[in-house]
């Protein structure tokens, strides 16, 4: 260090000691306060650290890991998150395509039907021209139509249920999956039906035949193909009968012994009608003659 004559530092010298004494200083109260009062968002900025964590393993070797937890071990959530793994570390890889597929499928196994819709749906998303794209989105279907509630229920399950089915038999009409997604089509309409039905008797045992006749024609409309048409098509004749407009009364069952002539409900209709003095009658104008031509059914 360098002194001056009388035997102390020059100018010079104190200010550059002076200056390395508040550098010390100033890192010595940056580490203090990191000791003493936590990271602080901008040291944390640069030293946090991502909590998961990675392997190096292969794709395929994760893939195989996640096959034999699923189907050896029968361990589908430790699968799922195996199949996850490969789809994180290797996203570009055709591993990564089959396990977000195995991901979507050992999800629905486990019963946890939302993150199964997730997967699958990204999925048919991410590669909707693969031959796998149509068993996704048949997982995604199968996936509400197992949480359909019963129709005491609000029915929006159902309506997912629907809509991913026509998706499954639209998209791919030649695949393995379109027969059995046409098969749980007709169940879900059922249910959908037969909630308009169960609303329409609520209607009739409280003679709210406006309401009633709302509900059975929903069913005859939209939902014709379900076992629930014959008896709203005898609710109709009931209801049309009791307000007095028998013209629509006599359609209604004229329609039902058409095309369901050996129906219980038939009988019931033609001796309500013939009970009042007239016989079933299809008036061609009438909404419900209609609704019947529409589809081929009259």
């Amino acid at each position: 260090m360098a002194l001056g004559r009388s035997g102390f530092m020059d100018r010079a010298a104190l200010d550059r000691l002076g200056g390395r004494l508040r550098l010390a200083a100033c890192l010595a109260l940056a580490a203090f306060t990191v000791a003493g009062c936590g990271t602080g968002p901008l040291l944390d900025k640069f030293t946090a650290k991502d909590e998961q964590t990675f392997s190096d393993e292969p794709a395929d070797k994760l893939y195989n890991e996640g096959l034999f937890l699923m189907n050896k071990e029968h361990d589908l959530k430790a699968a799922t998150k195996k199949f996850d793994e490969v789809d994180r570390e290797h996203p570009y890889s055709e591993w990564a395509r089959k396990s977000l597929l195995m991901s979507a499928y050992a999800s629905y196994q486990a019963g946890d039907y939302d993150t199964c819709i997730g997967s699958a749906s990204r999925y048919v998303t991410l590669h909707p021209g693969t031959p796998d794209a149509a068993y996704a989105q048949y997982l995604i279907a199968v996936s509400n139509y197992d949480q359909i509630p019963d129709v005491s229920r609000d029915q929006a399950r159902t309506e997912k249920a629907m809509h991913a089915l026509e998706e499954v038999i639209r998209k791919y009409p030649t695949s393995e999956y379109a027969g059995e997604a046409k098969k749980k089509l007709q169940g879900a309409r059922d249910q959908l039906a037969g909630k308009e039905m169960a609303i329409g008797r609520y209607y009739m045992e409280r003679r709210d035949y406006t309401g009633a006749i709302n509900r059975y024609k929903t069913v005859v409309t939209r939902f014709q193909t379900t076992r629930h048409v014959e008896e709203a098509l005898a609710r109709l004749t009931e209801a049309y009968m009791a307000i007095g407009i028998v013209a629509e009364a006599q359609t209604a069952a004229a329609v039902l012994g058409h095309n369901f002539p050996d129906s219980r409900w038939y009988k019931d209709a033609y001796n309500l009608v013939t009970s009042g003095g007239s016989q079933p009658s299809e008036n061609k104008s009438s909404w419900i003659s209609k609704a019947f031509r529409k589809v081929g059914l009259g």
